[in-house]
């Protein structure tokens, strides 16, 4: 049997292990989350390591990618710098290449309406694939990088001023600590309604499910969300807020969806090259696992 490992850097009491079989075989995939423990989570990367056939870094990324642009993100990198033996993936492969069909499975489950629209992206950097699904769209977007980053209330409105912003702020957000970067353990609970004004404008917001719940207001009615790494309790925030439908660009497996990068390892894992995979790799096995995102309705 093939084992995965997410280490996150996000809330323990999110943490769940189950077994899925992928290309006929058995992986068990499981999540652990440290709380906020920066120690806590390079102590288990290291204890991990060579005992399991891939990890994944949850609550942070290793890599900020915007098309051919990567950008290291050092706090990020040194949660694994004793990892020598196993593969170490952050999610960043699938959300370059599985959730660039965000936008196709909407139109395909919810009907032409959503071909077209307005799309509220918390970061879009941070979700550059999903980014790309809403601009070939067309649709009217608004990037929420500054709120949500720096916590400057200046929407973004134009895909290409996000490149520029992204090619010149990514050098020196990347460099900075883990607390400025992400909410970590309890953080991930707190939601602090701000920018109300976008959140009601779009007909849709995207992102990562914990900067949309930081700041979205109690009235969410008829919005679509879509996002990734929901529980049972995330679906009840959403529903109690009016929220119609909620799409993980991961499938659901035991009641949840996991996240991008606990996915990307039980993927690697079970391709066994001893190494991250490519997005041509990962394009290839999604299409032969018929992977797709989910539509739930609320």
């Amino acid at each position: 049997m093939k084992r995965a490992v997410s280490i996150s850097l996000g809330a323990s009491d999110r943490d769940k292990a189950v077994e899925v079989e992928l290309l006929g075989e058995t992986i068990n995939i499981e999540r652990r989350g440290t709380d906020g423990d920066i120690q806590r989570a390079t102590a288990l990367f290291t204890e991990l390591d060579g005992q399991v056939d891939c990890l994944g870094v949850g609550g942070i990324d290793l890599w900020v990618e915007m098309g051919e642009r990567r950008y290291n993100i050092s706090a990020a990198h040194k949660l694994i710098k004793n990892v020598r033996q196993t593969p170490v993936v952050d999610g960043s492969g699938l959300k370059n290449t599985l959730e660039r069909h965000v936008v196709d499975a909407m139109v395909a489950e919810l009907g032409p309406r959503y071909n077209a629209g307005k799309v509220f992206l918390t970061v879009g950097v941070d979700r550059y694939g999903m980014t790309l699904s809403f601009a070939d769209h067309g649709y009217e977007a608004t990037y929420g990088d500054l709120m949500f980053s720096v916590g400057l209330p200046v929407a973004v409105h134009r895909l290409k001023t996000l490149n520029f912003l992204g090619r010149l702020l990514a050098p020196i957000i990347t460099k900075m600590p883990i607390s400025v970067l992400y909410p970590t353990g309890e953080k991930q609970d707190q939601i602090v309604p701000k920018f109300t004004r976008w959140y009601q404008w779009a007909d849709v917001i995207a992102g990562d499910c914990h900067y949309i719940k930081r700041h979205m207001p109690d009235n969410l009615t008829g919005k679509v969300i879509v996002t990734n790494t929901t529980t049972a309790k995330d679906m009840a925030l959403f529903r109690q807020r009016g929220v119609t439908h909620v799409v993980t660009s991961t499938p659901v497996l035991d009641g949840r969806s996991f996240g991008t990068n606990m996915m990307e390892a039980a993927l690697t894992a079970v391709a066994a090259k001893g190494r991250p995979l490519s997005h041509a790799e990962l394009n290839d096995l999604i299409a032969q696992l018929n992977m797709k995102p989910t539509i739930h309705k609320l």
